[in-house]
């Protein structure tokens, strides 16, 4: 059966497409991809969005599906084989992880964009507590949950993918007490789906959206990222 015209929409340095991006690509599926400017939204995109955030993924050019997680398992679907477990249970559990591994995007986001360095540290704390949960679950043989790449693994790459680049003494990532993690990771980003899931000037781009935030968190990070170079 033919694949749909995929048309993928979100902006550069959103990390719930980006796992999109790593599931469409590991599984050699073609796309189109798109960026727009959150803060002028265009009117297509309004009129085909229902709830008016990224990602959307429209579907041979005019149906809309959208919330990341739904995207990927969307695209998990029509393209085997599967990156879910075929076990209910295993599935049930998988999906479960999903959720928490976006819910640690969320963590993290906070944690760079604190407005104060009461909340940089508070934002640390919470964000190192989902960190010490996705270890103790992680199995790094040598995917997250096996020998093979699965969508817990897309989901959380993402948020590895963020930390190793924005090495901070207080960073939640420290790679010596998440040592399956650490290890899950260093696999991870060697795959060319994980690899070439970013734009080219993700870097730059990551520094001037840390710079544009108000407060503590964001102009240093931006400085320290800034500071180590390529």
């Amino acid at each position: 059966m033919a694949l749909p015209n995929l048309h993928l929409v979100s902006f550069p340095l959103c990390p719930f497409v980006q796992r999109s991006v790593i599931t469409l690509k590991h599984k050699q599926v073609p796309f189109e991809l798109t960026f727009i400017d959150l803060n002028d939204l265009p009117d297509w995109f309004r009129e085909k969005s229902p709830t008016g955030k990224v990602p959307l993924l429209l579907v041979d050019r005019d149906t809309p599906v959208f919330e990341s997680a739904v995207i990927s398992e969307y695209v998990d679907e029509i393209a085997p084989p599967r990156l879910l477990p075929e076990d209910p249970l295993e599935r049930a559990l998988a999906r479960a992880w999903i959720a928490f591994a976006s819910d640690m995007i969320m963590a993290m986001h906070h944690w760079m964009t604190a407005p104060t360095e009461e909340a940089f540290r508070e934002a640390r704390d919470a964000a190192a507590k989902g960190l010490r949960r996705m270890e103790a679950q992680c199995q790094a043989d040598p995917c997250f949950s096996g020998s093979e790449f699965s969508l817990l693994d897309a989901t959380l790459a993402p948020v590895l993918m963020r930390y190793d680049l924005l090495q901070d003494p207080e960073s939640p990532w420290q790679p010596g007490e998440y040592p399956q993690l650490a290890r899950w990771w260093q696999h991870v980003s060697e795959l060319p789906e994980v690899k070439d899931s970013t734009i080219e000037d993700f870097r730059e781009r990551l520094i001037r959206f840390l710079n544009n935030q108000e407060g503590f968190a964001g102009p240093r990070l931006a400085a320290g990222l800034a500071a180590r170079g390529h």
